[in-house]
Parts: structure tokens; C-alpha cells; sequence
């Protein structure tokens, strides 16, 4: 099994003026190189160190403590470098950069373009590549998922209905205009929940925010931190307009009502025309 394109543990084997060599416990390699660029400090013979594998520009397979942007088996947006008429190359955190081969672009990339890719192993070549041809790689359908979990989010494109997202590295997400109370940026990663799971065509609902009880009490305590920020006070209230909430807080008013409602009735802030005021600031 290859370590191309993948984080792993090793163990240093040896120590050498170029660097360290690691143990792969794989009789095709007598040790992987770590050049000595990226060797800590106090490291000795026999300890154990995370790294990154790969291929270096001379095709030697080589660990580095870089951590890359994309791996084998991930999406992510990454800039271009430099384009040839065989393939560009892409920015993913390493000396080396990322080939993208003409066949696997969905139209032909441009100097200093951002784009949505997925990381392979090329199997005749047995290097990281790219491919701009996502959508084979991912899911409409949701497998092995529940309604309320987490989720990690790659944000992806707008569509007429909200933004589509790359749920846990394997599945297309929706999240709805309406759930969306923040500001969200292509290639931006965050965390979400499953709101639904379409019994039509088993796709995917998400949302930003948790749901029910959790999302209160998640609101209740943003408010309360906000409200020691602005010693004591914030102008809203439960006749606040949707727009105001959210500027002030990134939460909708029906999540804010709530919070404040359940705040009130534990006597943690007190509700007036002009706002809302920390009840112990005021004693």
C-alpha cells in the first residue's frame, strides 16, 4: 500500500548529513529521506515523527513536516502557479507543485485562477495529481449519515437555491439561503449540521447552526458574551429587525427571540424598549 499522499508516523532509522531516514517497515524503500531543512531540533534515532510523503521535483519519494493543503482523497480550492499546454500547476503548500493534466480540467485553467480540485495517486505514474473533474469523485447521496450530526464543510459554489457544499470529503451539500447568516467564501472550511436528508433523492440538507435546544444554548451564550463586550447592553430587542440581528450577531431573529426569552426567564438579562441589559449590570 502506497504512502504517497498521506500523513503518517515513522520512525527515524538513521541520521545523515542530508538529513533523516525513516522506517516504512517496507522492504521497497531503505528509509524515506527527510531532508534536513525539516528536521527538529533534538530529534534522535528511534523517535517518532509525523510526516507528509511524496515525490520531490527530482521524482524522489521524500517526507517533509510541511503540511500540504490537499491530500490524496481530499477537495480543496488552490491557485495557479504557472500553466503549460500539457497541464497546470498548482499551489498546495509544497516546493513542489501540484500537476493538474490537461484531460483533467473541466475548461482550460489560467494563470493565477482559483479552483475547486480533487488529489489522486496516478497509478502509472505513482504521483499526486489533480483533477478538476470533481464530480465523479463525489456523492448526491447520503450514506451513513444522521440527521443533527456534524459535518466538516468545504464551501463550494452559489446556486439559485444557497451554496452548495462538499460534506465530509465524500458527499454533495446543500446549505439554503435562508440558513445562511454569515459570511461564506469559496474553498472556505467549516463545520455543520445535517438537517435533512431529502427522502426523494436522499440528498443533503445542511445547516451552520445547531438545531433545536443545542442552537439556543449555543445562541444564549454568544449573546451573553456580546453583551459583556458592550458592557452590559446591546440595542435589540425581540422587536428588532431580522437585518439588525444579524449584523450585530450573525444569528436569525427567530434563534435571537428565543435565546433572550430563555435568558429572561433565568434572570440573566432584562428586556426594554431600548435593548436588552445584563441583569447583573445593572444591580
Amino acid at each position: 500500500m502506497s504512502l504517497i499522499g498521506k500523513n503518517v508516523n515513522l520512525e527515524v532509522l538513521r541520521s545523515t548529513e542530508i538529513g533523516l531516514f525513516l522506517d516504512t517497515e517496507d522492504r521497497n524503500y531503505n528509509g524515506i529521506l527527510l531532508p534536513k531543512r525539516y528536521v527538529p531540533s533534538g530529534i534522535e534515532v528511534g523517535d517518532f515523527m509525523d510526516v507528509f510523503i511524496y515525490r520531490d521535483s527530482e521524482d524522489r519519494i521524500i517526507a517533509t513536516r510541511l503540511d500540504p493543503y490537499i491530500r490524496v482523497g481530499e477537495f480543496a480550492y488552490l491557485n495557479v502557479n504557472k500553466v503549460e499546454s500539457y497541464g497546470a500547476f498548482l499551489d498546495w503548500g509544497l516546493p513542489k507543485d501540484l500537476f493538474v493534466p490537461i484531460s483533467q480540467q473541466r475548461a482550460l485553467m489560467v494563470n493565477d485562477g482559483y479552483y475547486l480540485v480533487y488529489a489522486y495517486l496516478d497509478k502509472q505514474t505513482d504521483r499526486i495529481a489533480a483533477t478538476a473533474k470533481v464530480h465523479r469523485h463525489l456523492q448526491n447521496e447520503a450514506e451513513e449519515l444522521e440527521i443533527g450530526q456534524e459535518v466538516d464543510l468545504l464551501i463550494c459554489d452559489e446556486t439559485d437555491l444557497g451554496v452548495r457544499v462538499i460534506v465530509n470529503n465524500k458527499f454533495w451539500g446543500l446549505v439554503f439561503h435562508n440558513e445562511i447568516f454569515q459570511q461564506l467564501d469559496e474553498g472556505q472550511k467549516t463545520i455543520g449540521y445535517v438537517k435533512g436528508i431529502r427522502l426523494e433523492d436522499n440528498k443533503i440538507d445542511i445547516t451552520l447552526k445547531k438545531q433545536g435546544m443545542a442552537e439556543v444554548t449555543d445562541a444564549r451564550a454568544q449573546i451573553v458574551e456580546a453583551l459583556y463586550d458592550s458592557n452590559g447592553f446591546l440595542p435589540l430587542n425581540d422587536k428588532s429587525a431580522p437585518n439588525l440581528i444579524y449584523e450585530e450577531l450573525e444569528m436569525s431573529k427567530k434563534v435571537f427571540k428565543k435565546a433572550i426569552g430563555n435568558l429572561y426567564k433565568d434572570k440573566m438579562i432584562t428586556i426594554k424598549k431600548d435593548g436588552i441589559h445584563l441583569a447583573e449590570k445593572e444591580d
